[in-house]
């Protein structure tokens, strides 16, 4: 810690940082355009300017740039100083010389960096008379619109794209105040994470094209906080909507997860929430003709058709949440659910959960990923199955620079003098797969052959790591010169980290991947593995248990059964398609309740319109096994009354609570985890300890808006469809309430927001390093705790020689969830049995 002291206050604040960004955690604001937290500082805005003195009793000082300053101990600075604020004042002035002024047609107004940055120093006149100069802009693909005169050239774009994502095919070109920042010709961004640039821009270069189609005002959509649904990681995001219509994905920080950037895929990948031919309504098939119901009438219908059957076997879904899940399962029983996953994916995925259980090995969260000094990839290209983790892999890699520069005592945000000492410097990284990755251009070493080819190397490594690990025959020379390379590059790591999963389709390589870890951590190293599954909550399906998805159709195809509920899965993307029709076939019943229109709809007798994720709320585990809650973000019953769309969960259990004559006793999210809890002990971690979840009263008082204060008057929010005042929908535990409309702002000094402050757009708020995140709201988040004892080493037959044949044993051990701050949003409804009406509030 060091002791600053800014306009005559003291404080302490982390010695490491500069002084931009201590300030910024001060909550004390210098205006900025080029530093950004995770792309270091480079001075090239001069934008936050202060006045530095050498001691109390100096007066006259000197300017710097804060953020190529550290905050040293006894540093004496003036943000107040009114030569720095007419020297702030005079750079925003000249960097808007060239500017277009463009805001009102600009899609970044009113949620632009640059907006506030000029406001913040007071410039709001221009005296520039001449000609500006302008450029011509390209066309960057479907995604991202480009608009290269609102430039301000503080070489975010170039820093974040070459630097920090590995991009090659954007740069920047031409010389003092001309210089054009893009590709050398049209063409769609290469990067995987290229839709980042729309929020590590500070003005509005380039944008959300997506958004642009369907365009609002900031202040005038709904957001909430969510959990990216494209992949097993994760991430942190904050949907937008407008209209019953979602509209944008901007990235929603977690210190311990994505932080400030997310992959293509979860960004713009929201479409099919928009989509037309979504099921909107309850659907009853009567011989050819379709017929809508209300909810009353499908749950009584359903339930009538259930008393009859003499065995209801329930399917569930990776990508449907815990609650709906189990909600499943309760309706038909524990012995009658079936997860849905293909026999051989959910074998992979209990091995995954074996090796996280019970291998006694750290899994490491992406934060954590990129603290590792080598990395060995077996099997998983996990740039198309987990894209963030290859981000994350690329900074470890970069990370050999960063300790080269510290042995030097070169501070973290002096980014351009590690880059000048590192001289690309990389840490070991290796990477099987059956053809090229995504991660080759940074890899010492990638091997391309067939998977179990792939899984023979893993353990012929484990092998040379430690002799009691099960040896391989029949290596090659060459081969075996590449296995002790990478073993001396694992060997002389500190932190080697293996990364794998279920996407290879072999249990081999899991095993093998288990095996190389345990191998290390019996050297001495600070060894970490990390796992892939295949979807948002397969390892959360894989806890609760159940069926593969063929015992279901077996079930069906010899009469066994004579009703089936598909829950939130097209079945044809795990089974034969022809299979799986024809048993459907056979099935007297058939219910599908989705929220996508899918092939099995077509086959169903009964079909319950579901809700997605930015319609409803839940729980799902990602690939680390950490638990993480999404929240509803807009009711797409306000905008037509015609629609029913409610969560997978109540819908399963109001037929629950039909069939059996009962009352609906789950009505919140939390009432679902609870008798979660009572029948799966695996999960009872999940409210504990319970000094980590905060209390009704604590969540209410945490509270953020989803949309801003007040709407604009001339854009108010149901300007579209009534003159009137948005209704406000009240909601009890979420820690986003609906917007209600008021006649002025609350008086705060810092906002909630993580990394959010005063006078700072969301998207460009991450300006510290969330000191104070962990204890805000949208941070909410819980995780699994795996107990890892020591496990016996893995062997597969196909990979292990003659003389060790015995099948290894293991039974999968319970796994302990920790859970912080689980609020839930939910509609208050009525209890009456069947009832799924809301209660007037």
């Amino acid at each position: 810690m060091a002791t600053i002291h800014v306009d005559g206050k003291e404080y302490e604040v982390n010695g490491a940082d500069n002084l931009l960004e201590a300030c910024l955690s001060l909550g004390l604001d210098i205006p900025y355009f080029c530093w950004h937290p995770a792309l270091g500082s480079v001075g090239a805005c001069r934008q936050c300017a202060v006045k530095q003195y050498q001691n109390a009793e100096d007066t006259r000082g000197r300017l710097v740039m804060s953020c190529m300053t550290p905050a040293s101990d006894g540093t004496f600075i003036s943000i107040d100083d009114s030569e720095a604020k007419q020297f702030r004042e005079s750079v925003v002035e000249w960097l808007m010389t060239n500017h277009p002024h463009d805001c009102p047609v600009c899609e970044e107004g009113g949620n632009c960096h640059l907006q506030d940055m000029t406001v913040m120093t007071g410039h709001s006149f221009r005296r520039y008379r001449f000609t500006k100069r302008t450029h011509r802009n390209q066309d960057l693909g479907p995604f991202i619109s480009h608009e290269m005169n609102r430039c301000i050239a503080c070489y975010r774009c170039v820093r974040y794209y070459k630097d920090y994502a590995d991009g090659t095919d954007l740069g920047v070109y031409g010389a003092h105040d001309n210089v054009y920042f893009g590709r050398p010709e049209d063409g769609t961004l290469e990067s995987e994470f290229s839709g980042n640039l729309v929020e590590v821009c500070p003005t509005g270069v380039f944008t959300d094209k997506t958004h642009s189609e369907r365009y609002n005002r900031k202040w005038d959509m709904q957001f909430a906080p969510s959990i990216c649904q494209q992949c097993s990681i994760g991430c942190n995001i904050s949907p937008g909507e407008r209209y019953g219509e979602l509209r944008r994905i901007e990235n929603r920080y977690n210190g311990t997860v994505n932080r400030y950037f997310l992959c293509d895929r979860g960004r713009f990948g929201y479409g099919y929430v928009n989509l037309k031919d979504r099921p909107r309504q309850p659907v009853q098939r009567r011989g050819d003709d379709l017929i809508t119901l209300n909810a009353e009438q499908a749950m009584q219908g359903a339930a009538d058709i259930l008393r009859q059957s003499k065995k209801v076997i329930g399917i569930g879904s990776p990508r449907a949440s815990i609650e709906s899940n189990f909600a499943l399962r309760e309706l038909v029983g524990a012995d009658n659910f079936y997860t849905g996953i293909a026999k051989g994916e959910q074998a992979r995925l209990q091995m995954m959960l074996k090796v996280l259980r019970e291998g006694g090995i750290h899994t490491p969260s992406l934060r954590d990923i990129e603290s590792y000094d080598a990395v060995l990839v077996l099997g998983e290209d996990i740039t198309q199955t987990g894209a963030r983790v290859a981000l994350a892999v690329r900074q470890a890699v970069k990370g050999k620079a960063r300790e080269m520069a510290a042995a030097q005592k070169v501070a973290d945000w002096q980014i351009a003098a590690i880059l000048n000492i590192g001289q690309r410097a990389k840490h070991p990284l290796f990477v099987t797969n059956v053809d090229d990755t995504r991660l080759d251009d940074i890899a010492a070493w990638t091997y391309r052959a067939p998977v179990e080819d792939q899984a023979r190397l893993g353990f012929a490594i484990a092998h040379a790591l430690d002799d009691s690990a099960p040896a391989v025959d029949g290596l090659s020379q060459d081969l075996q010169g590449k296995v002790d390379v990478i073993v001396q590059a694992l060997a002389g790591a500190k932190k080697p980290l293996i990364i794998s999963g279920t996407n290879a389709g072999s249990m081999e390589i899991i095993q093998a991947a288990a095996n190389v870890a345990k191998a290390l951590k019996g050297r001495g190293a600070d060894v970490g593995v990390t796992m892939v599954a295949r979807a948002v909550n397969s390892v959360g399906l894989g806890m609760i248990g159940g069926g593969s998805l063929e015992e279901a159709l077996d079930e069906l195809e010899s009469g066994a059964a004579d009703a089936v509920i598909v829950l939130e899965n097209d079945l044809h993307r795990h089974a034969s398609a022809a299979r799986v029709d024809a048993a459907l076939a056979k099935a007297p019943l058939v219910m599908v309740v989705d929220h996508q229109r899918t092939a099995i709809m077509d086959k169903a007798h009964l079909v319950l319109s579901a809700a997605s994720f930015a319609e409803s709320d839940g729980t799902v585990v990602n690939n680390e096994g950490r638990a993480q809650r999404f929240f509803q973000v807009y009711d797409p019953a306000y905008y037509d009354a015609k629609t029913v769309m409610l969560e997978s969960w109540r819908w399963l259990h109001s037929l629950h609570s039909t069939v059996n004559n009962r009352q609906v006793d789950w009505t919140q999210l939390d009432h679902v985890i609870d008798a979660a809890i009572a029948a799966l002990p695996q999960l009872a971690a999940l409210k504990t300890p319970r000094r980590m979840r905060p209390s009704a009263s604590a969540a209410r008082s945490w509270r953020v808006n989803r949309t801003a204060t007040a709407a604009a008057r001339r854009c108010a929010l149901t300007s579209a469809c009534t003159s009137r005042v948005s209704r406000r929908i009240k909601t009890r535990c979420s820690p986003s309430p609906w917007k209600g409309t008021t006649s002025r702002p609350p008086r705060v000094r810092r906002s909630r927001s993580p990394g959010r402050r005063a006078g700072t757009p969301r998207r460009h708020g991450t300006s510290s390093r969330m000191k104070w995140a962990g204890n805000c709201a949208t941070a909410i988040r819980a995780f699994v705790c795996l107990k890892r004892p020591p496990a016996d080493w893995s062997t597969s037959r196909r990979c292990r020689p003659a003389s060790r044949r015995k099948r290894a044993n293991g039974e999968l051990r319970r796994t302990t969830i920790c859970s912080a701050a689980m609020s839930c949003l939910s509609a208050r409804r009525c209890s009456r049995a069947g009832c799924l009406s809301r209660t007037s509030s």
